[in-house]
């Protein structure tokens, strides 16, 4: 075994410790922490029979037997040698009275004080950008709901402040209970990827740009033969809510495009609907506006790869509850 731990001063005067990992932790040897302690074998070996007997950690899980090629004289022999892991080397640390036991207690404490303050700070952050995001949202929806009910009492159109009440769904976001899966479990109506290319080509005269639809990779079309995949008789997305969010989601995440991934992930996503008869409901009107595509598209472009299910969930409650 060659990995060891080596403590020594940085120029900024503070204690440094490089680490040698394998196989996710490191194992020494009672020499090795000999060596890395400065301190005796006899006080080492001390240390560690009171780690065990008080069951501070248990013995078959931080010990092992690793083979050892070790030279006598000329001749190199092979021994078995017991190795301690990550977890005795820190608690033997915390305990010999040497200066470089001080050294190490230093660096591993500083170690936690940066953990617990940093993980504070990101984790803050990320609650922070997150409540930012709910509030900027909430303010949006108020506005457009006292639009939409307002023009609904002015037009006596019952669906729209209907519309409004449904809104409700940002209470679900809130309290992340938007819906897991879609309504409509039916079979799927894949447009080809020449129908998709198509609607791709008609865009191209409403933008100027030399390279809107221009394609980088082959990730537009892995993104559209995603939704169709399964393992065996089941299904990845077994309703057509979860296959048209995951095909708006993944167009948009995958950046296929040198310029227009948002414009095109809305329009395949629309086409998708349509194809399966979704882009209506049973009053004929659409059951997503042009805003609510738009938000739920940047939306999608703003997230992190780690929030793809709450985002995938939020077009899926969209798409569920205006049918």
């Amino acid at each position: 075994m060659e990995n060891k731990i080596e403590i020594y001063q940085g120029e900024n005067g503070q204690t440094q410790i490089e680490v040698r990992f394998e196989n996710e932790t490191i194992w020494l040897t009672n020499s090795q922490l000999v060596e890395l302690f400065k301190s005796s074998k006899a006080n080492i070996s001390e240390h560690i029979k009171h780690i065990f007997e008080s069951e501070e950690l248990d013995k078959d899980s931080t010990v092992r037997d690793f083979r050892t090629v070790q030279m006598e004289g000329k001749r190199a022999v092979e021994r078995d040698r017991v190795h301690y892991n990550l977890d005795v080397i820190i608690a033997v640390g915390y305990r010999v009275n040497s200066k470089r036991g001080t050294q190490f207690r230093q660096w591993a404490t500083q170690r936690l004080k940066d953990f617990l303050i940093q993980g504070y700070a990101i984790n803050e952050t990320r609650l922070s950008q997150k409540q930012q995001e709910v509030q900027t949202l909430k303010d949006g929806i108020r506005i457009l709901s006292r639009a939409i009910e307002q023009k609904a009492i002015d037009q006596n159109l019952d669906w729209l402040n209907h519309f409004a009440k449904g809104l409700e769904l940002l209470d679900d976001y809130d309290h992340e209970n938007l819906d897991k899966k879609g309504l409509t479990k039916r079979q799927a109506n894949y447009p080809e990827l020449a129908d998709y290319k198509e609607v791709i080509q008609s865009m191209k005269l409403d933008f100027e740009s030399g390279v809107f639809g221009k394609e980088k990779d082959g990730s537009f079309e892995s993104a559209i033969a995603q939704i169709s995949k399964g393992f065996g008789d089941e299904d990845f997305y077994p309703t057509l809510e979860e296959k048209a969010a995951t095909l708006l989601y993944l167009i948009v995440k995958n950046h296929g495009f040198v310029d227009g991934n948002k414009r095109i992930a809305a329009a395949c996503f629309l086409l998708f609907l349509q194809s399966n008869d979704l882009l209506n409901n049973a009053e004929g009107s659409s059951i997503i506006s042009n805003d609510a595509l738009a938000s739920l598209t940047l939306f999608i472009a703003s997230s992190k790869p780690e929030e793809m299910d709450t985002v995938k969930k939020l077009v899926i409650s969209v798409l569920n509850r205006n049918y």
